[in-house]
């Protein structure tokens, strides 16, 4: 049985521990979120299947610790901690920077530990190979809660309570960094398969840049398509859910 080290306290939440699941279902944020935002998925998802949510340093209760510099540093540090947690098969998910996140978490996880992941979500994000050139990190404070009221992703009260807001910038302009300035470094495919989902109008990520996540997996990959914006899954939740749980289960 998996023991819970000080280390694990700090960078996974179980707010539904299952310690009889099956299998493991890996959380990651996206830019500026939090452990928080995988909660419901957490709920809802059947017995079989124990949901793990990374929470980053630099928000809530981590907020004094420093951020991440780099999608690199940080999938070297999730992936650490995600080693105990691997006596079980594990999906990873991961929502916008997630998905850049988790797709170096899973080329760790097989290159140097020999994990192979049941599946890679890649949630709302462009194929690593399809870069862009971004400066949202590079912004004033006002340019930034701009930005994160265009995607639609963070409840107005928060952007509209100014002192919250002004304390959370500090984590959300280092992940915009972290995500803005990755460099894809060419290897070998990924061994799990991957599953792309994308909103048809997410000003980030266009719908064939989101399906060329296939080119970087040597098995298996699906590709789905939701109506709405960068956080079509949403109103979509439904549907996602079924999708993770599906894999999840799938032996």
């Amino acid at each position: 049985m998996t023991t819970l080290t000080e280390q694990d306290s700090l960078w996974i939440r179980r707010y539904h521990p299952r310690p009889d699941a099956a299998a493991r279902l890996v959380c990651l944020p996206h830019a500026g979120g939090s452990a928080t935002f995988y909660h419901p998925v957490s709920a809802k998802m059947p017995a079989s299947v124990d949901v793990l949510a990374v929470q980053y340093p630099g928000r809530q209760d981590r907020r004094g610790e420093p951020c991440a510099t780099s999608i690199g540093e940080l999938a070297d540090q999730v992936t650490a901690v995600l080693l105990p947690w691997a006596d079980r098969p594990l999906v990873l998910f991961g929502h916008s920077m997630g998905a850049t996140l988790g797709f170096e978490v899973a080329r760790r996880l097989e290159r140097d530990h020999g994990i192979v992941p049941r599946a890679l979500f890649a949630s709302a994000r462009r194929a690593p190979s399809c870069p862009r050139h971004e400066t949202v990190h590079l912004r004033d404070d006002d340019g930034l809660i701009e930005e994160m009221r265009a995607l639609s992703g963070t409840d107005a009260s928060i952007l509209d309570d100014e002192e919250l807001i002004r304390m959370a910038l500090p984590a959300i302009r280092a992940d915009y960094r972290a995500a803005e300035t990755y460099t894809y470094e060419p290897g070998p495919n990924l061994a799990c398969p991957i599953v792309s989902l994308v909103g048809d109008d997410d000003p980030k990520v266009t719908v064939d840049e989101a399906r060329a996540w296939s080119r970087h997996t040597d098995t298996a990959s699906e590709f789905h398509v939701f109506a709405g914006g960068h956080f079509y899954l949403t109103a979509h939740a439904e549907d996602v859910l079924g999708l993770l749980a599906k894999w999840a289960v799938r032996s």
